[in-house]
C-alpha cells in the first residue's frame, strides 16, 4: 500500500506515467467513469477548502465512486478531543483511500502510519501541498510541452506558502530550471528550503524584491496570496497582503508566451482584469486538479482501466 506524503514519495518515472494518465482521462473522460464504482473516498479536512476537497471529490465521482468526510474540524469528532490516529483508525473500516488536509504539520503522515488504506496529504499547514504541485506540473507540462528548460518566477508569500515549497522540491529534479524568488524581506523562502533544498543541490536561484524588475525574463510567473490563517498578527497581514497586485501594467513587461499560474485562491494579487489575457492559465490550472487527482486516486488504489 502506497501513500502520497510528498511529491518526492514518486520518482521522476512515477511521476511521469501519473501524468501520462491525467491527460489520458482529459482525452478520454468517458473510458474511465466507472472505474471506482463501489469505492469510496473520505475527504478528511480539518481546514476550510474549496478547491482542494471538491476537486477531489469530483475526481472520486468522475470515477464513479462515492465520498464521505467532513469539511472542517468542529464538525467531527476532533471537537470532541478524538485524535487524528484514532480517526484515521475509523475511517479505515469505511473507505478505500483518504484525503486529509490538516492544519498541523506532519498530521497526514501520522494518519498514514496507523491506517489500513492509502492516505494523500491534501495539505499539512505551511508544510507540503503534494496534490497542487502534481496540478502544478501538469498544467506546466500540457501547457509547455515539457518539464525543465525554463525560468520560474514564484512570487508573493514564499515563507508561508505550502504550494511553493513543494513545487521547488518537485522541480529541482527536472534540468535547466532557474528560479527567481519574489517576496518582500519579511516573507522570504524559508532557509531550510533554501539550504537545503536549493543550495544543497546546486540549483539557480535569485531572490528578488520587485516584480517588475524579475518579470520580463519569465517564462513561467507563481503567484501566491499572503494567507491571514499564517500570520499570528493582523496588523503584519494588513501590512503585506497588497505587497504585489499583478495587473496589465505589469503584463505588458512579460513575455508574449509567458503563463501566468496560481494556486487559488486569488485575493487582490491578481487584478481581475488579467482573466482575460490569454496567459492567465488559473482557472484551467484548477480543472488539471481534477485530472491529476483522477489519476492519483486510480493510481494508489492499483486500478487498472482496459
Amino acid at each position: 500500500m502506497k501513500h502520497l506524503m510528498s511529491p518526492l514519495d514518486l520518482s521522476v518515472e512515477e511521476l511521469d506515467r501519473l501524468l501520462d494518465l491525467a491527460n489520458d482521462i482529459e482525452a478520454n473522460p468517458s473510458r474511465y467513469s466507472h472505474s471506482c464504482e463501489g469505492k469510496k473516498l473520505a475527504t478528511l479536512f480539518y481546514e476550510p477548502s474549496t478547491r482542494t476537497r471538491l476537486s477531489f471529490e469530483a475526481a472520486m465521482l468522475n470515477l464513479g465512486g462515492s465520498v464521505l468526510g467532513f469539511s472542517s474540524a468542529d464538525s467531527s469528532s476532533a471537537a470532541k478531543g478524538e485524535s487524528v490516529s484514532d480517526t484515521i483508525r475509523i475511517i479505515s473500516c469505511y473507505a478505500d483511500i483518504c484525503a486529509m488536509r490538516h492544519p498541523k504539520e506532519g498530521a497526514p503522515l501520522v494518519a498514514s502510519m496507523k491506517s489500513s488504506i492509502p492516505v494523500i496529504n491534501a495539505g499539512d499547514g505551511g508544510h507540503q501541498h503534494p496534490t497542487q504541485t502534481l496540478t502544478d506540473l501538469l498544467t506546466i507540462r500540457s501547457l509547455k510541452g515539457k518539464l525543465g528548460d525554463f525560468t520560474i518566477g514564484l512570487c508573493g508569500d514564499l515563507k508561508f506558502g505550502r504550494t511553493v515549497h513543494s513545487l521547488i522540491q518537485a522541480l529541482i529534479r527536472y534540468p535547466n530550471i532557474h528560479f527567481v524568488l519574489i517576496s518582500p524581506e519579511e516573507l522570504r523562502i524559508p532557509d531550510n528550503i533554501r539550504d537545503e533544498v536549493l543550495i544543497k543541490n546546486h540549483q539557480d536561484f535569485r531572490e528578488e524584491v520587485r516584480l517588475e524588475d524579475a518579470i520580463p525574463e519569465l517564462d513561467l510567473l507563481y503567484m501566491t496570496r499572503v494567507q491571514k490563517e499564517r500570520f499570528f498578527n493582523e496588523e503584519d497581514y494588513i501590512r503585506m497582503k497588497d505587497f504585489y497586485i499583478l495587473d496589465k501594467e505589469k503584463m505588458k513587461l512579460a513575455r508574449e508566451d509567458m503563463l501566468v499560474l496560481h494556486p487559488l485562491p486569488r485575493v487582490n494579487e491578481i487584478s481581475t482584469e488579467v482573466d482575460d489575457d490569454p496567459r492567465a492559465v488559473y482557472f484551467k490550472q484548477a480543472q488539471y486538479g481534477v485530472y491529476v487527482r483522477m489519476a492519483l486516486i486510480l493510481t494508489l488504489l492499483e486500478v487498472e482501466v482496459c
